[in-house]
């Protein structure tokens, strides 16, 4: 598997640049992925089915210049920003195999990532819920899927440093939850795990077999798919 450290310029090429990969794989011009990238401002990302009036402190985010975009996949909505390390897998499914559904494809991707990060931290990473990572049942990532008939992307965001205040005020306790949260804030049920991006990145890496860099990823394409997709309010705002 190749990999790219790449991050986009603005927070709509990065969501952008998922798609294009995955839809490129499976087009036949692309293979498996490992991408990371780490947003330089603060932003709120919804997951494909949320409710913005329902997820987001809408008010406070329009006040404080926070801006507010959809992801192509599903799960939760979320605060990006410093501090955060995203990664992205772009994985071939195969038929019969771990990744032929959506739930066995969780189990397996998860398992893999939590074995490698717990040799990594010294620490017990656990799969908790259906796709966070927790360690002592505080949770260190939230993951989520877009699927193809060939392709998947499984990409996710580890939290190394957010500013969780912010956090607090962004974005309301969610309207569903694991029941591992217990109805916990924000600020009891995350942890920010407070070491360099580069280790997480060498985990990953030696997890997935992640060893020759790959070629940059089409600029202009995923320009494009920002510009008319992701920076629309028809996409964003649509629920």
């Amino acid at each position: 598997m190749n990999y790219c450290d790449v991050t986009m310029a603005t927070p709509a090429q990065n969501l952008a640049c998922d798609e294009v990969l995955l839809d490129l794989a499976e087009a036949g011009l692309g293979g498996p992925l490992l991408r990371f990238w780490e947003p330089r401002q603060h932003f709120v990302v919804l997951g494909y089915s949320n409710h913005a009036a329902r997820e987001v402190n809408l008010d406070f985010c329009r006040q404080e210049g926070i801006p507010v975009f959809r992801r192509c996949s599903g799960g939760g909505t979320v605060l990006q920003g410093p501090g955060c390390l995203n990664y992205s897998l772009i994985l071939r499914i195969e038929m019969p195999g771990p990744l032929a559904g959506i739930h066995s494809a969780n189990q397996f991707i998860m398992d893999r990532q939590a074995h490698a990060l717990s040799s990594a931290l010294g620490r017990k990473v656990e799969q908790q819920g259906d796709t966070d990572l927790a360690v002592g049942r505080l949770k260190i990532a939230g993951n989520a899927q877009r699927r193809r008939r060939s392709f998947l992307v499984f990409h996710g965001c580890f939290l190394l440093n957010l500013d969780f205040d912010l956090l607090d005020k962004a974005l309301p306790m969610p309207s569903k939850q694991p029941d591992y949260r217990q109805n916990r804030s924000h600020g009891d049920f995350l942890l920010n795990l407070q070491i360099p991006a580069e280790v997480l990145k060498s985990s990953l890496c030696a997890a997935w077999e992640a060893q020759e860099p790959a070629a940059p990823p089409p600029f202009q394409a995923i320009e494009k798919l920002a510009r008319e997709k992701y920076l629309s309010d028809e996409w964003n705002f649509k629920f």
